[in-house]
This record gives structure tokens, C-alpha cells and sequence, in this order.
């Protein structure tokens, strides 16, 4: 089988940045913000631009829709996720997350943020940019990937 170096190069610099960046998971009791793991999990998946479905994030987390309904229960009460509905079909909910939750998944995600100041400031200027831009780049793929694999495998 031949390898693709993409694929490898993926493969080697993504577990270098998480495990340079990377700190332990907090329990909510121990959070100014209130959340466990999994709830900083979900407001990571969760965009301030590009709205969810609460059937989508729950099939991309892979956890029942009773047990989102209750996390984003609590989200949305804390004031770090949006429920709106869509204007197109108004039995459609769409989410959010909200400046408050944007700060609160940064203050709680698994990548420390001072961790990852001190990994861009490594970076040219240049360099930095087309990090970020790769990164995007990446995450969107991801995004489109994930409808593609749900599509095929006919998930609700």
C-alpha cells in the first residue's frame, strides 16, 4: 500500500500541535463557566457564523438528541449558546454560539489558549496567515466531509 504524503503530513504535524497546546479536561464544579468536558466538546462544534441543527450536532457528536436537548438546555441558559429558528422552516431550530460561549469554550477547550498564542507567535507573519488559513481550510473540509459520510450512511 502506498501512503499518501498528505495524508502523512496530516497524519505527523496535527498530534504535534495538539500535544504542544494540550491540557487536561475540567469538570464543570471546577470551571468559572460552568462546563464539563462535554459541554465545552459541544460549544467547540458549535459556530458563531454558521448555524447548526441540534440533529446534525447530535449525530456528529454521537450522543442521543435527549442528551444534547438537556446539554444545550443548560447552554443555552448560561447564556453561551443562540436558539434561533430558521426562517425557511420555522420548525427548524438553528444554534449559535454566542460571544459569551465563544469565550467560555476558549477558557475550557483542550487547547490552552496562552499555549496557542505561544505557538502562533512562533510564526512569521506570513507563515501565521497560511496557518490559519490551512486550518480553516481543513475544518471546512471537515464540515463537508461530515455531511457526506452522514449522507451515505443514511442517518436520521
Amino acid at each position: 500500500m502506498t501512503i499518501d504524503r498528505d495524508v502523512l503530513t496530516i497524519q505527523r504535524a496535527y498530534p504535534q500541535v495538539y500535544l504542544a497546546c494540550h491540557v487536561d479536561h475540567v469538570r464543570a464544579a471546577s470551571t468559572p463557566h460552568q462546563l464539563s468536558a462535554r459541554d465545552s466538546s459541544i460549544l467547540a462544534h458549535v459556530d458563531r457564523a454558521n448555524p447548526t441543527t441540534p440533529r446534525d450536532l447530535a449525530r456528529h457528536l454521537g450522543i442521543a438528541p435527549s442528551t444534547l436537548s438537556a446539554a444545550l438546555g443548560t447552554l443555552t441558559r448560561l447564556g453561551y449558546v443562540r436558539r434561533t429558528t430558521d426562517p425557511a422552516d420555522r420548525r427548524t431550530v438553528r444554534l449559535t454560539l454566542s460571544p459569551k460561549g465563544e469565550g467560555a469554550m476558549s477558557a475550557t477547550s483542550v487547547l490552552d489558549a496562552t499555549r496557542v498564542v505561544a505557538l502562533l507567535d512562533t510564526l512569521t507573519p506570513s507563515e501565521r496567515q497560511g496557518a490559519l488559513d490551512g486550518l480553516t481550510i481543513l475544518a471546512d473540509g471537515a464540515r463537508r466531509l461530515r455531511r457526506i459520510v452522514d449522507s451515505t450512511e443514511g442517518k436520521p
